[in-house]
């Protein structure tokens, strides 16, 4: 079946201070076609969207859209034109409701002129309740769960009656149960003929909705493929331009039964989030936390990382009991914290690689107030080598940089703080595969340096492959605590599902 273009972007340029982003890109989408833009962090698949919604003016080029030529100022204008993005990073009003949220920019008014609340309300529930979900409207946003956050910007991108929806990592913050929803909603999309760009780095499933392959590497066109033309193997080779990294466990299995334990948390409550928890981490220990989303894992290391103060319970650092009151506290003793959301909570978009890599050393390498720039941009350029992070220059803006970049400098703002303990809350979300490589092979020398690490990850294969030990968590409370053999991807599965508490091995804690 011949495929009818809707969208085709001719001879694409873009580029920033530095950095040439996107050189001589073309990229076309078929109505009614799912199809998949992938590339390694940097690639310039992000840059190439923005330039398609009027985030950024092209520097060159042409995009025709439904058969006419368009040059969209903003998001706004691009919306009008019938494109509709949900961004990794969640563009809503966490303060007001979530149907005012689905209607932002859009508000339905009656015939006096009046915001018609009734209508909006009725009219979210109803898209809501199509994809699966039945919350209540009227409840600020940020009282959700970012799952559920992520829905609400489905819902409110297919309510634009948009002709093309761009999805940017849209399952990254989804459990498996709505991700089956979420790939329900593409599908009927899809078959009322709306083109869908999907941009993800879980390989599965862009091999199951994705009809279409368009793969960019260092800002060019590497090619554009059927998928039924592609395997997986195949498909990373092209977009790393070398065979493909193949992501195995990094080291041997190892218990840690005769190691002095660093830290240790037990009866942990908060909310109803956590109920009861308890967990310890040997000095050079690997511990996985594995659960779906509202299991508690985060909470539980904020609890750890002094973000949150439990209601109840005991922290012990070094045997010796303590109250952390707040994330200074933490840092004092010798922890880290690589965030989840590294855009909002992690960088400081506006500063300089530098700045962000050295921001909390600062005291170290200040005399009299005064900072040592030798100093610092000594350390900064030995991270930068040793982590090959990509970057023009130590004073590129980090915001320029890519998610597997941003996430290697916020590794080594921690690292040459020599800590402890390196919380890392999904440490390779949205990071391609020969980035996560790099990041895990880092973990792996970091353990073996004496460094522990707390490692949350929705990918059941990372904890497996980089684990000393896991804890399944569900519903705030521990459900196993695996060491060796059974650290495999079927027992986890399985007792996530499980309603009951797992045995420990003997020796595990």
């Amino acid at each position: 079946m011949e495929r009818k273009i809707i969208l085709e972007m001719k001879n694409i340029e873009k580029s920033f201070p530095g950095v040439k982003a996107l050189k001589n890109v073309d990229f076309s989408v078929a109505e009614g076609e799912v199809h998949a833009l992938m590339g390694e962090n940097g690639a310039g698949k992000s840059t190439l969207i923005k330039v398609l919604t009027g985030v950024y003016g092209k520097d060159s080029g042409d995009i025709m859209f439904q058969g006419k030529s368009i040059n969209p100022k903003s998001t706004l204008e691009a919306q009008e034109e019938g494109i509709s993005t949900i961004y990794q990073e969640l563009n809503l009003s966490p303060f007001q409701t979530v149907y005012e949220n689905i209607y932002l920019g859009r508000e339905i008014k009656n015939k006096y002129g009046s915001l018609d609340r009734k209508q909006m309300r009725a009219g979210a529930k109803e898209l809501l309740s199509d994809m699966g979900l039945h919350i209540d409207v009227d409840v600020p946003l940020r009282k959700y769960s970012t799952a559920i956050q992520q829905m609400v910007a489905i819902a409110r991108a297919v309510s634009t009656k948009a002709k093309l929806v761009i999805m940017d990592e849209p399952t990254s913050s989804l459990d498996t149960k709505e991700v089956r929803v979420l790939f329900d909603v593409i599908n009927r999309l899809k078959s009322q003929g709306i083109a869908i760009i999907f941009i993800s780095h879980r390989l599965d499933e862009v091999f199951e909705i994705c009809g279409h392959v368009t793969i960019l590497k260092d800002g060019e066109l590497v090619g554009d493929y059927s998928i039924e033309d592609l395997d997986q193997m195949k498909l990373v080779s092209l977009m790393i331009g070398r065979e493909a990294v193949t992501l195995e466990r990094k080291k041997d299995k190892y218990t840690f039964r005769d190691v002095d334990e660093l830290v240790k948390m037990e009866d942990i409550h908060f909310e109803t989030k956590l109920n009861g928890i308890g967990i310890s981490i040997k000095k050079g220990e690997v511990l996985g936390l594995a659960g779906l989303l509202g299991s508690g894992r985060t909470e539980l290391a904020n609890v750890l990382f002094g973000e949150i103060r439990p209601d109840k319970g005991n922290i012990y650092w070094l045997d010796k009991k303590v109250s952390l009151k707040n994330p200074q506290m933490a840092i004092k003793l010798g922890m880290g914290f690589c965030t989840e959301d590294r855009k909002v909570e992690g960088i400081f978009p506006e500063m300089t690689v530098k700045e962000n890599m050295t921001v909390a050393l600062l005291p170290q390498i200040s005399k009299h107030g005064i900072i040592s720039n030798k100093k610092e941009e000594e350390l900064t350029q030995y991270y930068i080598d040793k982590l090959r992070i990509k970057t023009p220059s130590m004073d590129q803006l980090i915001g320029n940089l890519s998610g597997g970049n941003q996430q290697k400098v916020l590794l080594a703002r921690w690292m040459c703080m020599n800590p402890d303990l390196i919380i890392m809350d999904e440490p390779t979300r949205g990071i391609d595969v020969g980035a996560k490589s790099e990041i895990e092979d880092l973990i792996q020398e970091l353990s073996s340096n004496g460094i522990s690490i707390l490692m949350i990850s929705s990918e059941i294969e990372e904890l497996e492959r980089n684990c000393d030990r896991v804890y399944v968590m569900r519903e705030g409370k521990e459900l196993a605590d695996l060491i060796e053999d059974d650290i495999n991807s079927d027992l986890i599965m399985s007792t996530i599902a499980s309603a009951g508490k797992v045995s420990s091995k003997e020796g595990g804690k």
